[in-house]
């Protein structure tokens, strides 16, 4: 009997495409002509509505028909043969083409975004690639489409539809099955749908993405500035105004601490996070391509942390300068002395919390207890020396140039151009290892609080290096599963596919009692004797 092989687009033999993954491919292609003209030429095509329907329809059921080509009549499972001999998933041709074209998507959105055509014809109506999303914005919020609202189509379209090629290719996973059905939730209904539905009905103001209510701060780092407070606490806006502002409070300061120690950051990193929901679906063919490297580690460690101390500071300095204004909303309510108290007071108690968990801590987690008092030190005396010297700016700098420098740096460059433009190039998870703020927050909690890891069983542990190769994270799986020690990691996600990969089912994300959570008994590894056996 024969048996039938299925290729890739990518690979060396693409003549060899079955029906399937024909008719998949020539639906995408059409859609990305389709846009790239309307992108490049700034062309509007009419009726728009009909084109839209075929991008949409190109882009969802192109992927789906592609990957039922590539894994039909193909055993349940894990399939990642051939990665590292495919142009589009080795770094080769096809795939800084894809980076080429993600980046420049990226760039246009940010700081070119009349490119798009938006609102740039003679009577300000839309014209080029936006003018095509002209109808479903209606439908949905009542006013005409913009470019922010192109792009939030298309990363919903990735999710959903890439998500059900990932489904398809994990089926054999019940876990990997309902952890992609809430990705898919979470994106489709909270990050897409209900912010624009609550802007077409006006409840709320703000803007999109702060009306989603997992977008939590510090990934939100909009969150506590002047504009957002104010349109949340503006009496048109109630009462879901305040409602949004107190859950987002709640979420950072109670809900997301507890969840992370019940089952660790997998929670919001690999189940409800937009840009994680992005990168297991969309980048899932470019996760072996995390740097493994100790040097990388390092870098990792010192970067997403200097990020997360980074927004923590602007935050501050753009709350102690809306505070200190006389025209600040809450101070209709309040004396402004009561205003300065609070915001001094609350930073008091923060430090005092670090300095008492710096004495009452064991280990590794002291460092960042006292790193944590001496920050909140320096924050009080620089905006006491602002605020007694009559001046609203906080460090000396202006609240906005913060607030702009890092939108700048973080916002658009490293977690949009190098955080998706370059998947095919550093793998799929850069900007949730390397700079995302909130991964360094839950990180902490889940290596030094929480109940989540990921147990080995050494003594069946092939060293085939699967685990290694496809850990998105860039950690060595392998050297822990080796020795026979849980992973306890603060930039593991909880993703699973090592898990997956693994053929002898070492592998096992568990959640259990904190004493047995971290362990040191590994196994022996050639003549070596262990310390007790020495005579």
């Amino acid at each position: 009997m024969g048996t039938t092989i299925n290729y890739s687009i990518a690979g060396d033999k693409t003549q060899n495409l079955n029906t399937l993954q024909k008719i998949g491919l020539t639906l995408g292609s059409i859609s990305l002509f389709i846009f790239l003209l309307t992108w490049v030429t700034g062309m509007t095509l009419t009726p728009n509505w009909l084109y839209l329907t075929a991008i949409l329809f190109g882009f969802s059921a192109g992927p789906v028909l592609y990957a039922i080509g590539t894994y039909k009549g193909l055993p349940a499972g894990i399939k990642n043969n051939g990665v590292y001999f495919n142009s589009l998933t080795n770094r080769g041709a096809l795939g800084w083409i894809g980076a080429i074209i993600l980046t420049l998507f990226y760039v246009c959105l940010y700081w070119y975004g009349d490119w798009f055509g938006n609102g740039t014809g003679t009577d300000g109506a839309n014209e080029g690639a936006v003018a095509l999303f002209d109808p479903l914005s209606q439908i949905m919020r009542g006013a005409p489409a913009d470019k922010w609202f192109l792009y939030g189509t298309f990363y919903t379209i990735a999710i959903l539809f890439l998500g059900i090629k990932f489904m398809y290719k994990y089926r054999n996973s019940k876990y990997h099955l309902i952890r992609t059905v809430v990705v898919m939730f979470s994106q489709l209904v909270l990050a897409y749908m209900l912010p624009y539905i609550l802007e077409g009905l006006n409840a709320t103001s703000g803007g999109y993405y702060s009306l989603n209510p997992i977008n939590s701060w510090p990934l939100n780092y909009d969150f506590m500035t002047g504009t957002r407070i104010d349109a949340r606490i503006a009496p048109e806006n109630q009462p879901l105004g305040v409602a949004y502002m107190v859950w987002g409070i709640i979420l950072f300061l109670i809900v997301t601490p507890f969840v992370t120690y019940f089952v660790g950051k997998r929670w919001y990193c690999s189940w409800f996070c937009g840009c994680g929901g992005l990168a297991e679906t969309a980048g899932d063919n470019f996760r072996h391509l995390s740097d493994k490297s100790l040097k990388a580690w390092k870098i990792e460690r010192w970067l997403v942390h200097s990020v997360m101390v980074f927004v923590m500071l602007m935050t501050v300095a753009v709350m102690y300068s809306y505070f200190s204004k006389s025209e600040f909303s809450l101070m209709m309510y309040f004396p402004a002395v009561v205003g300065y108290s609070l915001l001094f007071g609350l930073l008091g108690l923060a430090v005092l919390l670090f300095i008492f968990l710096y004495f009452n801590g064991k280990g590794k987690s002291r460092n960042f207890m006292l790193v944590g008092a001496v920050i909140g030190m320096v924050m009080i005396v620089s905006m006491l020396l602002s605020y007694l010297g009559n001046d609203s700016q906080a460090f000396g700098i202006s609240s906005d140039t913060i607030k702009k420098g890092y939108g700048f740096f973080i916002g658009a460059i490293f977690s949009g151009i190098v955080g998706v433009g370059f998947y095919p190039l550093l793998g799929n998870r850069v900007w949730c290892r390397f700079g995302c703020p909130m991964a360094g927050y839950l990180g902490i909690i889940q290596r030094f609080k929480s109940r989540f890891r990921i147990t080995t069983n050494g003594g069946q542990c092939i060293s085939c290096g699967n685990c290694s190769t496809y850990c998105e994270q860039g950690i060595d799986v392998r050297a822990y599963a080796q020795k026979g020690q849980n992973i306890v990691r603060a930039a593991c996600v909880g993703c699973g596919v090592c898990s997956s990969v693994c053929p002898r089912g070492v592998l096992k994300l568990e959640n259990g009692p904190e004493e047995e959570r971290i362990t040191d008994n590994p196994i022996i590894i050639g003549h070596e004797k262990h310390p007790t056996l020495r005579r």
